[in-house]
């Protein structure tokens, strides 16, 4: 009998953006753009009373991948301005995982380094299970994420203020 393989539980992706540090992190410091941006998020507002992301704040995500179609609440684990934001998904009754996801925003020779790093914080391992089975695109989502961070980098450039004439 063959072995069903597992989730992998975290990974970090990181892309070099060609536009400013402070454009890059005005795009990624709102959780709730996460819609712009996302290969599988489609809707993101905050829960009130959070109007912006502060730690504690929480946000409420509605993901969908082909004809499956989700809402999670998230909750603003860390923020370091100008630096990076953590939030994670918050267990439920329906959803008793957690996942944190982690945005760093590093200047590098007028350049944006951009990482994007996830860990699997609790899955039930049968859950675990069928995920990998049934929800093929997350075994490695790795190339999902690399277009997430590209996307990023573009909002950021339409952004940018051009130079003077």
């Amino acid at each position: 009998m063959a072995r069903i393989g597992r989730l992998i539980p975290s990974n970090s992706i990181s892309v070099e953006i060609d536009a400013d540090p402070d454009d890059v992190w005005a795009v990624v410091a709102d959780p709730t753009r996460v819609c712009e941006w996302s290969h599988e998020t489609v809707e993101a507002r905050w829960v009130p009373p959070a109007t912006e992301a502060i730690v504690g704040a929480r946000f409420v995500g509605t993901n969908v991948l082909g004809k499956m179609r989700w809402r999670r609440t998230n909750e603003v684990l860390a923020i370091e301005p100008a630096r990076s934001i953590t939030w994670r998904t918050v267990p439920s009754r329906l959803y008793s995982d957690s996942t944190k996801w982690t945005l760093t925003v590093e200047s590098i020779d007028g350049r944006t380094r951009l990482t994007q790093t996830f860990e699997i914080l609790r899955l039930n391992p049968v859950l675990d299970r069928l995920f990998y089975l049934f929800i093929s695109k997350h075994r490695d989502r790795s190339p999902d994420l690399r277009g997430d961070l590209l996307r990023i980098g573009g909002l950021a450039q339409d952004i940018m203020v051009p130079p003077l004439a």
